[in-house]
C-alpha cells in the first residue's frame, strides 16, 4: 500500500519517515504522560487524526493510583463530573511505536482545560512551569539521565519472587558483573532490539553498561533540554519494556526488583546555561560561581522535601534501605563522590553539572526533573549556601534521607516554597494520590509475613 495522501504525514521527523518508508500508516496513538509516567490516551486510524483536531479525556485519569483505584479528594470541587480535558498534540514528539504489528506513529500531547489554560495538575505542565521560570530569569537547564533498570525472568505470580533471566549461555545472570562486556552480550538479543526501536523512533543513546546487578542495564541519555529530555526517558521506559517482551523476558523499572540486589536509579545531570549558552556553572577563568554553590545549597535544603517525587512507593524505600548498594542516603555534595547524593562529576569547567544520585528510576521522570531543577532554582534566586564539601566517603548524614514513605509525605505535605515553585494544585492532589496507595499497602499481608509469623508467632 502506499503512504497516505496527507501533507502531515511529509512533515513528521525524518527518524519516522525512514521507519515507515513506503507503507500506509495504519494508526496514530495522542498520548498523555499520567502521574505515575504511563501513558494514557486515544489510538484512532491514520485517517481520523489531524494535527489542529481537538481531543478530550476525562480529568479523572489523574485521580487514580497506581493500582488503578479511585481516590476522594477533599479540595477538588465537583471531582465526580470527569470533566474532559483538551489535548494538544506536540508534533514535535511525534515517533515511531515500532513494536506496533502496523505503521503506527505516537504523539505526545499537552493538556489543556476547555478554556485553554494549562493543566496544572498533567505532570509535563509542572515541568513547562519550572522551565518556565528559569525562562524568566534568562537561563536554561540542560540535563542528561542515566536510566538503570532490570531484566528478568516473566514474572506471572506477583507472591513470587523476581529472578534473573536467562542468559545466551542458558545460565541465570549474576550479580556484581558492573561494566562487564560479557553480562551486556548475555542479553544482546535485547539490546540490539532496544537499539533497533531507538532508531526507528529517533532516540540517540550514549552508552549502554552492564550495571552491579543480575541483568542490570544502565543507559545514558545525550544532555539536552529538560523536557525532551523527559520525553525521550518516557518513550524508552515504553520501547524498553516492548523490547523486552518481544525477546522472551520482562523490562522493570521497580527501583529494588530483587531483595539481594541493587536498586535501580536516575540519575540526572544538571547545568544552567545563560542566553548566550554559556554555563553559568564557571566563570571566565574555568573558577565554580556562586550560582554553582547556591544550586547545590537549594538542592540541599529542598530536596527532602520533595523525596515522594524522587522515591514514590514503597519499594522506593528499599533501594535506600539496603546497606553496599551503592544508592546514597545523603544529601551532601562531593567532588567525583558515589557515597554523596549530589555528586560533581569530572569535567572540563564549561561542562560542570551537579548529579543527582538519589532519584529512583520508578519516577515520573516529568516530576522528579521537574522537582530537582526547582530545588536548584530557589538555591539561586534565594542565594542559599552549600554545606561544605564531602572530602570522604559519606554513609550517615544529619541529612539522611526519610526511611519510609509515609515520613517523607508528612514532609512533603509541610508549607514550603517548592509547592509554589511546582504548584499547589498538583501538590495537593499528588499528596491525596500517594497517601491512598500507602494506605493500601499498609492493609497487604506480605509473604514474608505468611512464610514466618502463620505458624511461628
Amino acid at each position: 500500500m502506499s503512504r497516505n495522501n496527507k501533507s502531515w504525514i511529509d512533515a513528521l521527523p525524518e527518524a519516522f519517515l525512514h521507519y515507515l518508508g513506503d507503507r500506509r500508516l495504519e494508526e496514530v496513538e495522542a498520548i498523555v504522560p499520567d502521574t505515575v509516567g504511563m501513558s494514557r490516551g486515544k489510538a484512532m486510524p491514520s485517517h481520523k487524526f489531524q494535527p489542529s483536531e481537538t481531543f478530550f479525556l476525562p480529568i479523572s485519569l489523574f485521580y487514580q493510583t497506581i493500582s488503578g483505584e479511585y481516590v476522594d479528594m477533599e479540595d477538588i470541587k465537583d471531582q465526580w463530573l470527569e470533566k474532559d480535558v483538551v489535548l494538544r498534540p506536540d508534533m514535535a514528539t511525534a515517533s515511531a511505536a515500532p513494536w506496533a504489528d502496523d505503521p503506527t506513529l505516537q504523539v505526545i500531547c499537552d493538556l489543556e482545560t476547555r478554556e485553554g489554560t494549562p493543566l496544572g495538575i498533567a505532570p509535563r505542565n509542572v515541568l513547562k512551569r519550572v522551565l518556565g521560570l528559569y525562562a524568566d530569569r534568562g537561563w536554561k537547564p540542560i540535563v542528561a539521565p542515566e536510566l538503570e533498570f532490570y531484566l528478568t525472568k516473566p514474572n506471572v505470580d506477583p507472591n513470587e519472587p523476581i529472578e534473573p533471566p536467562l542468559g545466551r549461555t542458558g545460565r541465570k545472570g549474576a550479580s556484581r558483573q558492573a561494566y562487564s562486556m560479557v553480562a551486556v552480550d548475555e542479553y544482546g538479543e535485547v539490546i540490539d532490539t532496544i537499539y533497533d526501536y531507538a532508531e526507528d523512533q529517533g532516540l540517540e543513546i550514549d552508552t549502554v553498561i552492564q550495571e552491579g546487578g543480575a541483568g542490570q542495564i544502565e543507559i545514558n541519555l545525550l544532555h539536552g533540554d529538560p523536557l525532551k529530555l523527559a520525553d525521550q526517558v518516557f518513550y524508552f521506559k515504553r520501547a524498553i519494556r516492548e523490547a523486552a517482551l518481544k525477546n522472551g523476558v520482562f523490562a522493570t523499572f521497580m527501583a529494588k526488583p530483587m531483595r539481594d540486589e541493587p536498586g535501580s536509579a536516575m540519575h540526572i545531570h544538571q547545568s544552567i546555561v545563560d542566553l548566550q549558552g554559556n554555563n553559568i556553572f564557571c566563570d571566565a577563568e574555568g573558577n565554580e560561581t556562586e550560582a554553582f554553590y547556591h544550586f547545590i545549597g537549594g538542592s540541599q535544603r529542598y530536596l527532602m522535601s520533595v523525596v515522594p517525587l524522587l522515591a514514590p512507593y514503597v519499594n522506593s524505600f528499599r533501594r535506600f534501605n539496603a546497606e553496599g548498594m551503592s544508592a546514597p542516603t545523603n544529601l551532601e555534595w562531593g567532588s567525583d563522590n558515589r557515597t554523596t547524593g549530589l555528586r560533581i562529576p569530572i569535567s572540563p569547567p564549561a561542562a560542570r553539572r551537579v548529579e543527582n544520585r538519589v532519584i529512583g528510576i520508578d519516577s515520573n521522570p516529568y516530576l522528579a526533573i521537574a522537582a530537582s531543577l526547582a530545588c536548584g532554582y530557589l538555591g539561586m534566586v534565594n542565594r542559599i549556601e552549600a554545606r561544605p564539601i564531602a572530602l570522604h566517603e559519606v554513609y550517615e548524614s544529619e541529612t539522611n534521607l526519610p526511611q519510609d514513605l509515609g515520613y517523607s509525605l508528612e514532609l512533603f505535605d509541610e508549607d514550603h516554597p517548592v509547592r509554589d515553585v511546582l504548584g499547589r494544585e498538583f501538590c495537593q492532589l499528588y499528596s491525596g494520590i500517594k497517601h491512598a496507595e500507602h494506605d493500601e499497602y499498609k492493609r497487604e499481608i506480605s509473604p514474608w509475613e505468611r512464610q514466618h509469623l502463620l505458624l511461628n508467632a
